[in-house]
């Protein structure tokens, strides 16, 4: 019995000390220490797909090597610092921004086929039903609370809807009559169709998402839904575009095929508006805050994809040179071999950079990179930035990441990078030109950026001199 006993005391002295080598003080609620219950160290931060790092840094903003025009919006010079972030390799994609009509074509056919299947319960539609029809006993409180309220105002939880059922678009598939009625109201009708062929109305393709105007709130002190947006964009590209930019030219091919033919999967979107080019970004962000919450190990939401500024943009396209009139250096369009280096009209009437050019848009990555691994930064196609256009914004912006605010209302907007159309100088990473807002170009593309919070642990490229 006393050895047991003695066994007993040796154990616990000897967990006593292993304890206060550990040291309780430093837990928060013991001895009356504050301390964070979370280690202090960097935060891994995932390169998001299709993008490259951007190492913060500062640079001369604006025309440094020449300005044939000595306009008021191209000067002064000024040094400005631009904090780090993500950027889209190359342009937006026919292909991806298709990804992003799929997405919100099914989405509006399975509401539909939801409310449709919440009214009468049909067995065939009834498969369509939102989540929470589908398993009314395992609502927890908080969904019960929602449905007896007749859900919120902008997302409603209570209208879940169940992905994991796979949509029928082929007719002889519809599993029954109140289904096919749904369906058809996706289509154009009857008297509006072409030879009778059955073709989705772009014009039931709107997509609904809500930001907060940060800017606002802080100018008024005030929080609330008065700050919260609701937009409600129609995101179908114009394909238009393609015959009222040019009178008198041949473009028809372009206006049917552009978008939706597989050859041009790789080419850059055009025909988008900034607020479509807004869209795609806010759908951007829901899609990996979708994903990473679905994750049995849930994950940090993303910080939101957006437009680039304008400064962002030219900081980007110089790839890390200084006083460079071309993302490559410069002053040349042309190489040592005397092959372009960007798709631009190199000639008046000649739209052909050599044997091998292109006489519109080129797939995106058919030039070389810049430094910073960016394609496409000059030519191809002009670019939406975020910012709202003013001759004097390179005076009266801030000189650390310099940006007037998300003026919204403003209807001119900055678009950089030149185009396929344009003459060389339109390609210098300083020049700046605008565009209204609502306007949609056969010219005109976008990409995205995220930014990269301070304290991230990103592995930044060497940036490749090109000069």
């Amino acid at each position: 019995m006393r050895k047991v006993l003695l066994l007993l005391l040796a154990t616990a002295t000897l967990a006593s000390c292993k304890s206060s080598k550990k040291g309780k003080a430093g837990k928060p609620g013991v001895q009356g220490e504050i301390v964070a219950t979370q280690q202090s160290q960097k935060w891994n931060n995932k390169k998001p797909y299709g993008m490259v790092p951007i190492p913060g840094g500062a640079f001369v903003l604006g025309q440094a090597d020449m300005d044939f025009s000595g306009s008021v919006g191209k000067a002064p010079l000024t040094t400005v610092t631009v904090s780090a972030f993500y950027m889209d390799d190359t342009e937006v994609t026919n292909a991806e921004y298709r990804e992003f009509i799929k997405y919100v074509k099914d989405s509006i056919a399975r509401t539909r086929l939801a409310e449709r299947a919440d009214q009468e319960g049909e067995e065939g539609i009834g498969r369509y039903a939102f989540l929470n029809k589908k398993s009314e006993s395992e609502q927890n409180a908080y969904q019960q609370m929602l449905e007896e309220r007749g859900g919120r105002e902008g997302y409603d939880e209570s209208k879940k809807l169940d992905w994991s059922v796979p949509l029928e678009w082929r007719t002889a598939n519809y599993p029954d009559v109140a289904y096919a009625e749904v369906m058809e109201s996706m289509y154009y009708p009857p008297e509006e169709r072409f030879n009778n062929e059955r073709v989705i109305d772009p014009r039931k393709l709107i997509y609904q998402f809500t930001w907060i105007d940060q800017l606002e709130a802080v100018k008024k002190k005030g929080r609330g839904e008065s700050f919260l947006k609701r937009e409600e964009i129609a995101i179908y590209p114009d394909t238009t575009v393609w015959l009222r930019d040019f009178n008198y030219s041949f473009n028809e091919p372009l206006f049917e095929q552009y978008f939706w033919h597989k050859a041009y999967s790789k080419y850059p979107v055009v025909g988008v508006t900034w607020d479509q080019a807004r869209a795609f970004c806010a759908y951007s962000t829901k899609s990996k805050n979708d994903y990473n919450q679905s994750r049995k190990k849930k994950i940090e939401k993303v910080f939101p994809y957006r437009l680039p500024s304008e400064v962002e943009w030219e900081y980007a396209a110089r790839g890390g040179l200084e006083n460079a009139s071309y993302p490559w250096g410069g002053p040349y369009l042309i190489d040592d071999r005397g092959c372009y280096l960007a798709n631009f009209k190199p000639k008046r009437g000649d739209y052909m950079e050599g044997e091998k050019g292109f006489l519109y848009t080129a797939p995106v990555k058919s030039f070389q990179k810049n430094g910073f691994g960016l394609y496409d930064m000059a030519g191809n196609v002009s670019e939406w930035t975020v910012s709202a256009f003013n001759n004097s914004s390179y005076i009266i912006s801030s000189t650390l990441n310099p940006y007037l605010g998300n003026r919204i209302e403003d209807p001119r907007k900055v678009i950089k990078g030149g185009s396929w159309k344009d003459i060389g100088y339109m390609l210098m990473v300083s020049e700046r030109d605008w565009e209204h807002k609502d306007s949609a170009r056969s010219y005109i593309g976008f990409r995205r950026v995220q930014t990269i919070p301070e304290g991230s642990n990103v592995k930044f490229p060497k940036i490749k001199k090109l000069q």
